[in-house]
């Protein structure tokens, strides 16, 4: 399993989360989120930040997007490729912790794209795996 997106196949997905950033509802924080899934078989989701008056009902664009593509996808069992974020106000975010369990579920070989603070890359943005981002993961097995 590669732990690098060809460039086209990075901008393609980070074009796609940017897409979706309008359909966020961000009422609350103004924090505008968008992502987009690559799945293994070339699937592409995408989903947005939908916050609520209890922030803790409010659920990230990671999760929005992996649970459209656990509801769609035509895969027998999802299996993430990569996952791109993206922020309206184009400043560093990278998944939470919740997030990163839910990728690690369904891609323990997933590549992680956002907006980091240390990029070295023009544009600013990271690519780490997630088990960079999520060395410890919980296992029930």
């Amino acid at each position: 399993m590669p732990t690098s997106l060809p460039p086209a196949a990075r901008e393609t997905l980070l074009a796609a989360a940017r897409k979706t950033l309008n359909r966020s509802y961000a009422r609350y924080s103004n924090f505008r989120v968008g992502a987009a899934i690559l799945t293994d078989d070339g699937e592409v989701f995408t989903g947005v930040n939908v916050e609520n008056a209890s922030y803790g009902l409010t659920n990230c664009a990671e999760r929005s997007a992996i649970f459209t593509a656990v509801q769609q996808s035509k895969m027998a069992k999802l299996s993430i490729r990569a996952v791109a974020v993206v922020t309206a106000a184009d400043v560093p975010c990278s998944p939470c912790g919740a997030c990163r369990q839910v990728i690690f579920e369904f891609g323990d070989n997933a590549v992680v794209i956002f907006k980091g603070q240390d990029s070295n890359d023009e544009d600013g943005y990271l690519e780490m795996s997630i088990k960079d981002l999520l060395p410890h993961s919980f296992r029930l097995s």
